[in-house]
């Protein structure tokens, strides 16, 4: 599984001009999903997520998780993350789930992390197409790959 991690002050997912997944301060991540990845990704990329210490404490340094500043979570899927650009002009999409198990895979994380953590967690609409707002504090954000790719 891959993630793209932006550190917000607020953000919001819309489908059909609806607000469907709405937070304040947190974490807006974009979640992709690979046609290998098993429950184990979904431990390690949740035990990540709400663990990086990337919210700065009173000191000015990034040294807080999402759980030490009680903050809350966006999680919104996006089978782009595994578009290979390295041949060509066309993102190739060979290593992303196919849509019924990238779908299991996302709604069990999802599921994981409101089971397991005490994070208020919020969502896109799988498979739609959405518009996602935020404004990122900071700016930061990360990338992070279960299989440890990059």
């Amino acid at each position: 599984m891959r993630a793209v991690l932006q550190r917000v002050k607020t953000s919001k997912v819309t489908v059909d001009s609806k607000v469907v997944g709405q937070i304040s301060k947190g974490i807006m991540a974009l979640i992709g999903v690979g046609r290998n990845d098993s429950f184990d990704d979904i431990k390690w990329l949740a035990e990540k997520i709400v663990n990086l210490r990337i919210f700065e404490d009173e000191n000015g340094k990034m040294n807080l998780s999402l759980l030490d500043v009680k903050g809350e979570l966006l999680l919104v899927s996006q089978f782009t993350l595994f578009g290979d650009c390295r041949r060509g002009r066309r993102p190739s999409f060979t290593d992303a789930a196919e849509p019924s198990l990238a779908r299991e895979l996302f709604e069990r994380f999802v599921e994981y992390v409101r089971d397991t953590y005490p994070v208020r967690v919020e969502t896109g609409v799988f498979q739609e197409h959405m518009e996602v707002e935020l404004i990122n504090d900071g700016p930061v954000t990360l990338l992070l790959d279960s299989k440890k790719t990059f």
